[in-house]
This record gives structure tokens, C-alpha cells and sequence, in this order.
């Protein structure tokens, strides 16, 4: 298998990640950052613009995911690309949120 598939699986996991804390705050009805708030990343966001850049980033994530290769939960290489590229990014989100929510 080609290392760009891995490199693919990294990234669909990142992206899978950051699909997580926009979605569930628009689907809550919340406010919460994102980069079209002002200042980017920093002000917020509406609730509705969140489902749709969760929605966005989850879209990303199934064309890295499931359109390159031939991706297999059965198979530990791609299970760790994808696990490493949803750790790093939920680690950067959660020390990135944790300023604006008080957890760090």
C-alpha cells in the first residue's frame, strides 16, 4: 500500500476530530468558535454555522477516509494512522478550546 494512503488516513482523522466539538455544539443550539467567527477561531460562532463546518469537516473526512484506498478497521496500520491524526487533533482542539472554557 502506498505511504499516501497512510498520510490520507492521518488527516481523515484529523478532520474527523474537528468534526466533533462543532457539531455537537450547533446541534445543542450553542454558540462556539470557529474560523468564521471574528476574530477567527476566537470570537463565535453561530449555532447553524457550526452543524455546517461540522458537516464540511465530516465530508472532508469520509473522502480521506473511504475514497483513498482501501481503508480497513481490520488492519492495525490504518486504524493507527487514523487514531495518531484524531489524538494529535483532539489534543490541539482541547488545548485550544480549554483558553475560552477553562480547561487546560
Amino acid at each position: 500500500m502506498p505511504w499516501y494512503y497512510y498520510v490520507s488516513y492521518f488527516f481523515g482523522g484529523a478532520f474527523l476530530a474537528n468534526t466533533l466539538p462543532h457539531l455537537i455544539s450547533g446541534i445543542s443550539g450553542r454558540k462556539f468558535q470557529s474560523p468564521f467567527a471574528k476574530p477567527p477561531g476566537q470570537g463565535l460562532s453561530s449555532s447553524t454555522v457550526n452543524v455546517l463546518w461540522g458537516m464540511f469537516n465530516l465530508a472532508i473526512a469520509y473522502v480521506l477516509i473511504c475514497r483513498v484506498g482501501s481503508f480497513s478497521l481490520q488492519n492495525a496500520g490504518h486504524v493507527l494512522a487514523l487514531g495518531i491524526g484524531m489524538t494529535l487533533m483532539s489534543v490541539m482542539l482541547a488545548r485550544t478550546f480549554g483558553r475560552f472554557h477553562g480547561g487546560l
